[in-house]
């Protein structure tokens, strides 16, 4: 009970030096007796071995990042300047004028609000692909992610708001309780909600952006943890959110404006009815391109579609469809806000006072090829007179 189990003999560091020696010398005696040649484990014979065994090497994706390097600064730069012209001039003129504003003015300048931070992040993802590096620190790769997501969502949220306003407005225009609250009070805790959900949405890819050293230089990507499913949440919350809430929202709601519009005598129903139909078929068309290539990167990180020849055709057609649906916040200033008689009113206004003498040159300028067409009118009237008589 109390004493150690029975030792085996023990040899010393002498004694087993021998043996082992002894073991070794008749070893090879036996090998000659045979005549087999004793191999030794030379670097030729690893070399050999390990020749046979596919080791997987990382694919190669220069071609996708030469053609990112013009690609991406080229098309994001134009969609930085058209984009920020356009949403500015709704946020200064909605600012400007906002003691006429009503609940779809507050929406439609926190849309705008929301596609200038979305841009704002555009130079710097336009500088990183340009020189394949990512040089603005830590703290920026967050920001700049961050102003990505939350503009990204934003606008996604403010989209299904001011369907939602326009849905109570027209279908159900004669309940008391949607007219009385339907005020700019409103509309700014409305916005407050839409903004708290777009950071929401946004805080994992905020949380997990990272700077990390490569060999090719620094990156600033998403790092998510191993073993946690972040990554294919963030895909999903992707398609779910980016396309599948939205346009299940536009379609349900202006499915209920289009009958209602017909049922009534205006004469401008017509127009309304085009502009809704053109408002969706935008929406599809911008940015079901840029999810689907979500949903099929998500596969690939599943396991499928896992060859290199597949990874290089994602990485180039995510750059197209990409594209395409950052330039839907170009259109929207034009879709929402230029349509309507009372915004162009205003944004006449703002620019006649900006730009006094631009406007002065333009009248006179319009004033004197109306006398030249006047003129040119009445030569010909005399012509044909003479001519008939």
């Amino acid at each position: 009970m109390g004493t150690d189990r029975p030792r085996k003999h023990q040899l010393s560091p002498r004694a087993y030096n021998k043996a082992a020696q002894g073991s070794f010398n008749s070893t090879r005696q036996l090998c000659d007796k045979l005549g087999i040649e004793e191999m030794s484990p030379t670097a030729e014979t690893y070399a050999d071995y390990y020749s046979d065994v596919a080791i997987p090497q990382p694919c190669n994706n220069a071609n996708v990042r030469d053609f990112s390097s013009v690609f991406i600064p080229t098309l994001y730069s134009i969609v930085f300047i058209v984009g920020s012209v356009g949403n500015g001039l709704v946020v200064c003129v909605l600012a400007k004028y906002h003691k006429r504003s009503n609940m779809t003015d507050v929406c439609l300048f926190n849309l705008a609000l929301a596609d200038l931070l979305f841009l704002a992040s555009l130079p710097f993802w336009a500088h990183y692909a340009a020189i394949a590096e990512w040089t603005f620190g830590s703290f920026m790769c967050s920001a700049v992610t961050g102003f990505f997501q939350l503009g990204f969502y934003g606008s996604i949220f403010f989209m299904i708001l001011m369907t939602v306003d326009r849905y109570s407005v027209i279908v159900h225009a004669h309940t008391p309780f949607l007219t009385k609250h339907r005020s700019v009070n409103t509309g700014v805790s409305l916005a407050v909600v839409c903004w708290v959900i777009s950071l929401g949405a946004s805080m994992p890819s905020i949380i997990f952006s990272r700077v990390k050293n490569e060999s090719s230089g620094q990156t600033c990507k998403e790092e998510y943890p191993e073993g946690t499913y972040w990554r294919f949440f963030g895909y999903l919350q992707l398609n779910i959110l980016g396309l599948i809430l939205p346009l299940s929202v536009m379609v349900f709601c202006y499915s209920r404006i289009i009958p209602t519009l017909i049922t009534m005598r205006s004469q401008k129903k017509h127009k309304a009815i085009k502009l809704i139909l053109a408002l969706i078929l935008v929406f599809f068309c911008f940015w079901t391109p840029y999810n689907v290539i979500i949903f099929m990167q998500f596969l690939h990180h599943v396991g499928y579609m896992a060859s290199c020849e597949w990874q290089q055709t994602l990485s180039m057609s995510m750059q197209w469809v990409e594209t395409l649906g950052f330039c839907h916040c170009c259109l929207n200033p034009i879709i929402y806000a230029f349509v309507g008689q009372k915004f162009r009113t205003l944004v006449v206004k703002m620019l006649k006072q900006w730009f006094p003498l631009c406007f002065s040159k333009c009248r006179t300028l319009a004033s004197e090829l109306s006398e030249r067409r006047s003129s040119t009118y009445s030569r010909s009237s005399e012509m044909s007179t003479t001519k008939i008589v």
